[in-house]
């Protein structure tokens, strides 16, 4: 179907998560609420040497639910979560395939890393044996971050658009985002698109320890992420996938699916300032949330939640508290403003769409998760961050942000179905 000038309506209708919090979408919800943090002692190797010695790791994943174990085998642990949260995804669907003109859905998944498990296993296959013939034949396309919808696409039979997107930590939001634009054009009726890491590694944790990036809070693992406190030290690795299943609004209607939510808007910009730091003010973040605005035909006054980029960094949150002010005014005051990652950690490239999901379900059931470990306030960080315990509010619309090293912006503005 060609495009022909006319924006078509996308629509979220299935949603499935692989977390530190829960491997259903009802217990990471419920976690949520509960501000539980999913932090704790890594488990995957010896930390003995490192300055962070705790992420939020996926606990009890069994790939063998969700896929025969020569897949297993030849996947690595990001492909294998991507795997299984499209799988939940389309059973929350209610998809059945046999149904769907296959042609017509694609799969758009990104990772800001790939398989670096895989990376480290295969370097030290070399350094063990002294040279590279003993290389397993797989580690290339166990490693290359568009494996993961790659993968997805073959198991399924899915033959629409098929691609990864890599844009660091803005990664699995711009995923997203190029699904509701290849569906608005026409090239596809129905998505699965989002994002999956696995980078609670010796390399990925040693690397960020390098750049002073992470907590070093190893004496209170669950209370080292702490988005807008002042007493905040870096972010805290987390590690999963989020895949949502978006449709076309007619396609939805047609064979009678339950709607979540609608994608309203999207922006997209660029710092084009440092490689770590955001532009002062938040200047890049203020375009893309006001290009997500201005997609959707909405105000500022007419959004009442922002999910946060929210990372517990000192630069980061301050920037980001700034942007939000820039943007919606006095109106800031009255918003609900949170943090995910205070529970599950920064999930790097799967995160803006793990943290979608969070966002759907807060306009699904006007409940605002909290932004945990809220003990002493920053001036410089004065919204409501909902603080340590959800709240009801009333959610019509709202905007999920996620900005990545490079400059990296996104802004999602997810909003109440209404016909």
């Amino acid at each position: 179907m060609p495009f022909n000038g006319e924006k078509r309506r996308v629509v979220v209708t299935g949603m499935g998560v692989i977390t530190p919090l829960g491997m259903t979408l009802e217990e990471f919800w419920n976690n949520l609420l509960a501000g539980k943090s999913g932090a704790v002692p890594i488990s995957y190797f010896d930390v003995s040497n490192y300055d962070t010695k705790f992420a939020c790791e996926v606990k009890g994943f069994d790939p063998l639910k969700y896929m025969d174990r020569k897949l297993a085998q030849r996947c690595d642990p990001f492909t294998q979560y991507a795997l299984a949260a499209a799988e939940i995804a389309i059973k929350d669907a209610g998809l059945n395939l046999e149904k769907e003109d296959r042609d017509r859905i694609g799969v758009v998944v990104g990772s800001g890393i790939g398989g670096m498990a895989t990376y480290h296993k295969q370097q030290e296959t070399i350094w063990e044996t002294k040279g590279p013939h003993r290389i397993s034949p797989f580690f290339i396309p166990m490693m290359i971050a568009d494996i993961a919808p790659g993968r997805i696409s073959m198991r399924h039979g899915l033959k629409g658009p098929n691609y990864s997107t890599t844009s660091a930590c803005a990664t699995s939001s711009h995923a997203i985002g190029d699904a509701v634009m290849l569906i608005q054009r026409g090239d596809a009726n129905i998505m699965l698109t989002g994002g999956a890491e696995a980078a609670v590694t010796p390399m990925g944790i040693g690397g960020f320890n390098a750049m002073k990036a992470l907590s070093t809070r190893n004496d209170a693992p669950e209370k080292a992420s702490r988005p807008f406190d002042k007493k905040r030290d870096g972010f805290v690795m987390g590690e999963g996938a989020g895949i949502l299943v978006l449709e076309e609004l007619n396609h939805a209607k047609a064979r009678g699916a339950r709607v979540y939510a609608e994608i309203g808007g999207i922006g997209f910009t660029a710092d084009a300032h440092h490689i770590t730091e955001p532009a002062p003010g938040g200047e890049g973040a203020v375009r893309s949330m006001r290009i997500a605005l201005k997609d959707a035909g909405l105000k500022p006054e007419d959004v009442q939640y922002v999910n946060t980029h929210g990372t517990s960094t000192p630069v980061g949150d301050k920037s980001e508290t700034a942007a939000i002010k820039t943007v919606f005014g006095e109106h800031a005051r009255k918003l609900a403003v949170n943090s995910t990652k205070s529970m599950i950690g920064h999930l790097l490239g799967a995160a803006g769409a793990v943290e979608a999901v969070a966002t759907t379900m807060s306009v699904v059931n006007n409940k605002v998760h909290p932004t945990i470990n809220q003990e002493e306030a920053d001036p410089e960080c004065d919204l409501n961050y909902i603080p340590n315990k959800s709240q009801d509010w009333n959610v019509e619309a709202a905007v999920s942000n996620t900005f990545g090293f490079g400059g990296h912006n996104a802004s999602l503005l997810i909003k109440k179905f209404r016909e």
